[in-house]
């Protein structure tokens, strides 16, 4: 006989996030600041070239997608590369996976509370200086724990609204900016400088920024409505969409700038200021405010949730994961939204995009290295995704992974998976508490 459906599950159920959102959400996590400032990297390290750079990126990012869609097939509880190292290799190894990935994201928040505060100040200058940029990071910092304090529904609404209104200004960079590319600036498709592997490497390691954030959407899987069949489809469509998005940008800077898109400090505000003057760069700049905006509100509302998977599994205390009245765990929201405020109010945030982008690795490598692993323990489990080619798209993944890192400066793998030796006693403490 057919169980009827509680009052309490209807209500849960109606708290919890469609295909709709989960896809903004997800794209929304990705498109930030980096978009915005690095096309310059790309042309200063490989010319015209680095479109290709992006274009190697982007099938990076799709193989590991690929492997989260997989992973995100057998599971519907909220911790995402998590959960996958834990089921995988054992509580070691999650626990690992886990800290690097709520102490990453910590950080990474904090950086972009004072991005926010850095980006208002290059549209009114009179804010330019320390005790503005303070002010600033605690008013959008609060505000976003209120929020998010606030209920699932709430942040959604916010976070679908800001995604759609940022986009606006990119699009339109694209749509008007095709028409004004100088073909001539690239008839020289080939890298400046040096050709190497190094070269490579470094322009690949760099744009490789712009795509990390796709882990976001499957760390908050508990909060979705049906995250084994919707994730899948989520994951690919966002990559996919992110990726012709970022390869129509930085053409457009390419086209309209040439070979001074090298040394412009604020790439796509400078190209559409050729093409529409003053409008153009203020529009761009207030595109800018909203993605920052924009992705502090995604990762706002990820964040506490790294920190709530490894509580639901006794890795953490496991008051992180009570819950208000509004069904969000509010203990987790205040300790996350403040230990970034207190990242951001240090202000040391030099050399972030880099070291946030190696360090997302060891998320990404045990992920997909976990596709593999639970095709031989989980092969009865129901699965709405496979990906094709058997073993190759993961095992693709990782080695070019680890080519990548293995052409990283030794100090930023230092500082990128430095979390990892500093949890090592910290399991050793709480591991009595694992279930």
């Amino acid at each position: 006989m057919k169980q009827p459906i509680s009052l309490h599950t209807t209500v849960e159920k109606s708290h919890k996030m469609g295909f709709w959102t989960i896809l903004l959400f997800g794209i929304n996590g990705i498109i930030g600041s980096g978009i915005f400032l690095l096309p310059n990297e790309g042309m200063k390290l490989f010319g015209p070239a680095s479109l290709l750079v992006l274009a190697f990126d982007a099938l990076l990012i799709l193989t590991i997608g690929l492997c989260f869609a997989e992973d995100a097939s057998l599971f519907k509880e909220t911790g995402g590369p998590y959960v996958y190292a834990k089921a995988a290799f054992g509580n070691f190894v999650g626990y690992e996976v886990g800290f690097v990935t709520w102490a990453i994201r910590i950080i990474a928040e904090g950086t972009l509370y004072v991005g926010f505060a850095t980006a208002l100040a290059g549209v009114f200058p009179q804010l330019n200086d320390d005790v503005a940029k303070d002010i600033i990071v605690t008013i959008l910092a609060l505000s976003l724990m209120t929020m998010n304090l606030c209920g699932v529904k709430v942040a959604s609404i916010i976070n679908n609204t800001i995604t759609v209104s940022k986009l606006v200004p990119l699009v339109l960079f694209i749509v008007v900016g095709i028409w004004f590319i100088n073909g001539s600036n690239f008839t020289s498709f080939i890298p400046t400088g040096d050709t190497n592997t190094s070269s490579f490497s470094l322009a690949a390691i760099t744009m490789f920024y712009v795509f990390t954030g796709v882990e976001g959407a499957v760390v908050a899987a508990g909060e979705m409505k049906n995250p084994q069949k919707d994730l899948p489809r989520v994951l690919i469509i966002i990559i996919l969409a992110v990726a012709v998005f970022y390869i129509l940008i930085q053409s457009v800077c390419i086209g309209v700038l040439g070979n001074s898109l090298a040394t412009s400090v604020t790439p796509v505000q400078d190209a559409f200021g050729g093409i529409a003057g003053s409008f153009g760069k203020y529009l761009i700049a207030i595109g800018t405010l909203l993605s920052i905006g924009g992705i502090c509100v995604s990762s706002s509302f990820i964040t506490p949730r790294s920190g709530v998977a490894m509580a639901n599994h006794g890795m953490m205390p496991k008051m992180l994961a009570n819950k208000n009245r509004f069904g969000v765990p509010y203990l987790a929201i205040i300790i996350s939204a403040l230990l970034g405020l207190v990242i951001a109010l240090s202000g040391t945030f030099g050399t972030l995009a880099q070291i946030s982008a190696v360090s997302r690795f060891a998320q990404y490598i045990p992920s997909c290295i976990a596709v593999l692993v639970f095709r031989k323990t989980m092969k009865k489990r129901e699965s709405n995704f496979r990906i094709p080619f058997g073993w190759l798209i993961p095992v693709v993944a990782v080695t070019i992974s680890l080519f990548l890192l293995s052409q990283t400066e030794i100090i930023n793998l230092i500082w990128g998976f430095g979390a990892l030796v500093v949890a090592v006693p910290f399991y050793f403490l709480s591991r009595k508490n694992f279930r």
